[in-house]
């Protein structure tokens, strides 16, 4: 046990897949008083979202949960076949029932250990703009991706309803979102929660580079910077790493899929405390 609450985070939960469903019954706090964020991507169904976030808060005092791409598929197995920005809502409406916090709530400040830090959970998606090289509008990127047969399932299971394309529901999450970060008095600093991450450069070690267009968009490539923050936390790509940018430092907390895990093990810890590292001067 920890002699103090920790602010605590994990990602890609991916319960769908038989093998991450003990780990996630296995998860527990280290301190009566900790708060656990869930960085997105827990299931593909409504059932295993709710199984899960309906676990985590019955252990941890507070559970802050932004949705990932996975939560938003419409997926011909799911009872829940609402789309686009009705799902997100109904999810966002699941967590309140539960009393776990979403992008829509206030943001909440953690008064713990590394405290105060007031704690943004963003939903941003994101719209084409991690291109790689020689590739210069949404179109080519896309086409450069079917070329190389690497394509991401969003293009069949995540409808953007009622907004016309992915990246217009981006653009309108990016001006609310802003808006919402400049009303933040700058005197506490702000731990930042995207599913995605918010700037290039963690999509630089991708395997495949052109999958970097379904991460994130360059509208966000300053906020870290822009707006006084402690950490920024993030996982989507499955690589569960600490970096640093700009002085700022960035937290992939992703367990990911079975067959990413096994072969190096569990990230270690696997519930990462976001507010060990200090950040240092730009």
């Amino acid at each position: 046990m920890s002699a103090t609450p920790q602010l605590l985070a994990i990602s890609d939960l991916h319960v769908g897949h038989e093998e991450n469903r003990p780990i996630v019954e296995g998860l527990r706090p280290n301190h009566p008083g900790d708060w656990l964020i869930v960085g997105g991507d827990v299931a593909e169904t409504a059932a295993d979202i709710e199984w899960a976030l309906t676990l985590l808060a019955s252990r941890f005092d507070q559970v802050v949960w932004v949705p990932g791409n996975h939560e938003l598929w419409t997926t011909p197995r799911d009872t829940l076949k609402l789309r686009g920005v009705e799902r997100y809502e109904h999810l966002v409406q699941m967590c309140r029932r539960l009393g776990v916090l979403t992008p829509e709530d206030p943001f909440a400040v953690w008064s713990g250990e590394g405290g105060p830090v007031r704690i943004a959970p963003l939903f941003t998606l994101y719209d084409y703009t991690f291109r790689i090289p020689g590739v210069n509008s949404k179109e080519e990127s896309l086409a450069a991706a079917y070329e190389a047969g690497i394509v991401c399932t969003d293009e069949h299971m995540l409808h953007p309803d009622p907004y016309p394309s992915i990246d217009a529901w981006c653009h309108a999450r990016i001006a609310a979102t802003e808006r919402r970060l400049a009303e933040c008095d700058p005197a506490v600093p702000l731990v930042m929660v995207n599913h995605w991450p918010l700037v290039r450069q963690p999509t630089l070690v991708l395997r495949y580079p052109v999958f970097a267009q379904w991460c994130g968009t360059v509208l966000t490539a300053d906020w870290h910077v822009r707006f006084n923050t402690a950490v920024s936390v993030y996982g989507h790509l499955h690589i569960p790493r600490p970096t640093v940018y700009d002085g700022v430092p960035f937290e992939e907390v992703s367990l990911g899929y079975p067959r990413e895990w096994k072969p190096r093990g569990l990230p270690e810890p696997l519930l990462r405390p976001v507010l060990r590292r200090v950040r240092v001067a730009p």
